[in-house]
Parts: C-alpha cells; structure tokens; sequence
C-alpha cells in the first residue's frame, strides 16, 4: 500500500517569518499578527511581550503588592478585638483563620455534623448571641465586625 507524501511534504516545507520584516499584515491589540491567507508560517514561533506585560515591575507581574479585599487589614469593633485578643485591624483572611482555629481547638463543632458550631460565651459576643452557627453563616456574621 502506497502512501503519498504530497500532504506532509507540505508541512516539512515551512517557511520561517521574520519578525523584523514588515508584511501587510495588521497588528491586532493581543501583540498576534495576522497572515495572509495562502502564505506559511513558522508554526514553533515564539511568544512576544506585549508592552503591558512589559512595563509591569517584577513584583507587581507576579502578584505581589499592596493586599487588597479581603486580604487588606481593616479595623475591626471592640468584641472582634476582644476575641482576636486586643489587635486593633486584621485581615479578614486572617480573622477567619483565628476564629476557625479557635473552633478546633475548643472542640465546638457538632459532633453528628461537623457542618454545625455550637458557639460557646466568647463565639456568641461575635456570632449576634446565637446558640448555633453554620459554617457557612460565618463569614456573614464576621462581616460588621470590620469597620470602614
């Protein structure tokens, strides 16, 4: 059985682009040229650099930075200081991550369903006095703890 080799003989033949050479090929905003319909490309061709990507410091590019959201410490109320033991702004990453380890370490979940906290004297000043919360809830009943 004969195989031709018309088809793959033309992807051997690829022809190599210069990136220095100016075509009549438009520049779109990504940084990728378009071609001509009909002319070859060197498909292994390598990425370019935007100039936004460009003009970023190294830092910034990998993002790193001033937090922001709810990595950004905030001043909290006197009941989350109280609990959070007298830090007057945390991040409310970091607030939950205090108040979960709290949970854990005061064994304060239901033990049939995990999913559940029975808060005990301190959790309540900062759940609005409930008996019970789901873990869901938490970050709802954290949230005017943090003062703009």
């Amino acid at each position: 059985m004969a195989v031709s080799l018309g088809v793959f003989s033309s992807f051997a033949a690829v022809e190599t682009a210069s990136p220095t050479k100016s075509s009549s090929s438009t520049s779109s905003r990504f940084g990728v040229r378009s071609v001509p319909f009909g002319s070859r490309v060197n498909l292994r061709s390598a990425r370019t650099v935007t100039s936004a990507a460009a003009s970023k410091p190294a830092t910034e590019a990998a993002g790193k930075g001033e937090p922001k959201g709810i990595m950004k410490p905030r001043r909290v109320s006197p009941e989350m200081q109280a609990f959070l033991g007298g830090v007057p702004e945390i991040a409310r990453t970091q607030a939950l991550k205090e108040i979960w380890a709290y949970i854990k370490e005061h064994n304060l979940q239901d033990p049939q369903n995990k999913k559940i906290i029975v808060c005990d004297e301190k959790l309540k000043k900062i759940f609005a006095g409930k008996e019970q919360v789901g873990f869901l809830e938490i970050g709802g009943l954290i949230s005017p703890h943090f003062l703009k």
